[in-house]
């Protein structure tokens, strides 16, 4: 099969807490990088409540205008876990008990413990494919391009293995960091005449802060090694011309 050289994700997060700031999240942070790892390009991330209209709405439009969705947090097995009917919804399919997934999390517990409750977490879209958890047993789920994760950041990491064959990506994005002792003001002409002439490599810089001292990263990002060594020669010439310090962070 020839890999589309552009894939593309949006990651969905859903969870009132995460709203209300009482849970950080770092399951963004974790799927991009996995999904830049196997050249996935994630073009958008949105938080949003557990509110089932809301869910349905956001989800309709990314999965229209993405290449794939994966969504974290709302398949556990409390009242506001509702990612699982939303989906469903949103795809006109049925609620139902998905039969693999009962008999996995029937098997996982000691007899007595798969109760009412847990057992919410084997109803999913009907014929949904499971996605499965090493972890703690309860599997994650995918409907056509929409792949959805719990929101424990242990568990979502975990089940990523699950995925590598169930995902098409296309080229690997690389990256390569410069770090300098120097301001973003003092780059910034220089950083433009270089993305002007790599059009094919993505440019950012990020102001830091370290030892006490301010300071700016440069990140290239690429399908392309040798078009990322290429626009960091450029950029040493004129850190060299500019006497600006390099810094290892």
């Amino acid at each position: 099969m020839i890999k589309k050289t552009k894939i593309n994700a949006a990651i969905l997060i859903i969870g009132n807490e995460i709203l209300s700031g009482r849970t950080q999240d770092t399951n963004t942070s974790t799927l991009a990088k996995w999904l830049n790892s196997i050249g996935v390009i994630v073009n958008e991330v949105r938080v949003i409540p557990d509110i089932e209209k809301i869910i349905i709405d956001t989800l309709n439009i990314l999965r229209k205008n993405n290449d794939y969705v994966f969504t974290t947090g709302g398949i556990g097995p409390t009242h506001d876990d509702i990612t699982a009917e939303s989906v469903s919804k949103a795809f006109g399919l049925k609620y139902e008990i998905h039969e693999e997934a009962f008999k996995i999390l029937e098997s996982y517990y000691n007899p007595g413990e798969f109760n009412e409750g847990r057992q919410k977490m084997v109803w999913m879209p009907e014929n949904a494919d499971l996605i499965l958890n090493p972890t703690s047993g309860a599997p994650g789920f995918s409907v056509k391009n929409v792949f959805c994760l719990p929101g424990v950041p242990s568990i979502l990491k975990s089940m990523l293995g699950d995925l590598k064959n169930k995902i098409i990506g296309g080229e690997p994005i690389l990256s390569h960091t410069i770090s300098l002792r120097t301001v973003e003001s003092e780059i910034a002409n220089s950083l433009t005449k270089v993305q002007d002439q790599n059009k094919d490599v993505e440019i950012g810089s990020y102001p830091f802060f370290h030892a006490g001292k301010l300071g700016v990263s440069i990140v290239l990002r690429s399908e392309n090694q040798s078009k990322i060594d290429n626009c960091n020669l450029q950029i040493l010439e004129f850190i060299k011309e500019k006497k600006i310090e390099i810094v290892d962070r």
